[in-house]
């Protein structure tokens, strides 16, 4: 005998689909409003958070797509076989109309925004498809695949106000967004054990050494790219500032915790989940935006 589920039950099912807790990802497209010095233009902010709305819905769309895709393979993960898909909480047929319905809501946002910004994530749509359906089984293109949305939104928060994007807002983004999918990567693999190819293919790719050894490599260049950009002479003559180096210790902090995390409490599995939860962690996002903001806004 099946009980219904209650209304309340299955809308909450709908929302946890496309995963609202993942949106935080999406506020990369106000870096170049921050950096810019525009974040208190009510106009340009305005516009920025539209954007982000638009990403918002194009991304849960996507969400939804690779749930579809990877139905049966997330009912062998610990974890995700526990969403509303591959519980069996959530029909395919409604799942299907779902996505395309965010898809395309998010899409005509975008174009009816901004001609560009509307190419923009034209692009980064074309890139998740491209990523559920190929990319998420090819060795390393896979995680670069996900950088490269990042830097996209990124692209597209100076694309929406329209507004130069610096080449350190492209680099700092991707060699971040790296490091994290690199370390989400490992925790997957090292989580999973034997079962790991049941749930990514490409994961049959990676060893921890080697994941170790590339994390090594984007860390570094991390903290090396962002030294520069804060005490580039073209970036002190363009945000008025030449005291942005004083935020390098959060940067060094914020990376060297989730190492830690990473290697020695074994999570990174969730980047979002876990920066909300490691209060060390978010404290230290915290300080950097404050930080970031008073050496960009406030002089003396």
């Amino acid at each position: 005998m099946t009980l219904e589920r209650s209304p309340a039950t299955a809308l909450r099912d709908i929302v946890r689909l496309l995963r609202p807790t993942q949106w935080s990802k999406n506020a990369v497209v106000y870096g170049a409003l921050i950096f810019s010095k525009h974040l208190f233009d009510p106009h340009s902010l305005a516009l920025v958070t539209l954007a982000f709305l638009a990403f918002c819905a194009v991304a849960s769309g996507a969400y939804v797509m690779n749930d579809l895709r990877d139905c049966e393979r997330d009912r062998q993960h610990p974890l995700k076989s526990l969403r509303p898909l591959p519980a069996g909480r959530v029909s395919r047929g409604a799942a299907l109309a779902l996505c395309l319905s965010f898809m395309s809501t998010g899409l005509l946002s975008a174009v009816v925004l901004n001609r560009g910004f509307g190419v923009l994530v034209s692009v980064y749509l074309a890139l998740q498809v491209a990523y559920t359906f190929w990319l998420k089984e090819v060795v390393i293109l896979d995680v670069m695949a996900i950088a490269a949305g990042f830097v996209i939104r990124a692209a597209a928060g100076g694309v929406v106000i329209d507004v130069p994007v610096s080449p350190w807002l492209i680099i700092c983004t991707f060699l971040l967004m790296l490091f994290l999918g690199f370390s989400k990567r490992r925790h997957e693999l090292v989580l999973l054990e034997a079962r790991a190819i049941e749930h990514r293919a490409s994961l049959r790719e990676y060893s921890p050494y080697f994941l170790d050894q590339m994390i090594a490599v984007v860390t570094a260049s991390t903290v090396v790219a962002y030294a520069i950009y804060t005490v580039s002479p073209e970036v002190r003559e363009k945000l008025g500032t030449d005291k942005l180096y004083l935020t390098i210790p959060f940067v060094l902090f914020g990376i060297f915790r989730y190492l830690y995390l990473v290697h020695q409490r074994e999570e990174g599995g969730n980047p979002t989940q876990l920066l909300l939860n490691d209060r060390p962690l978010l404290l230290d996002v915290i300080l950097w935006v404050i930080a970031s903001a008073l050496l960009l806004y406030w002089t003396p």
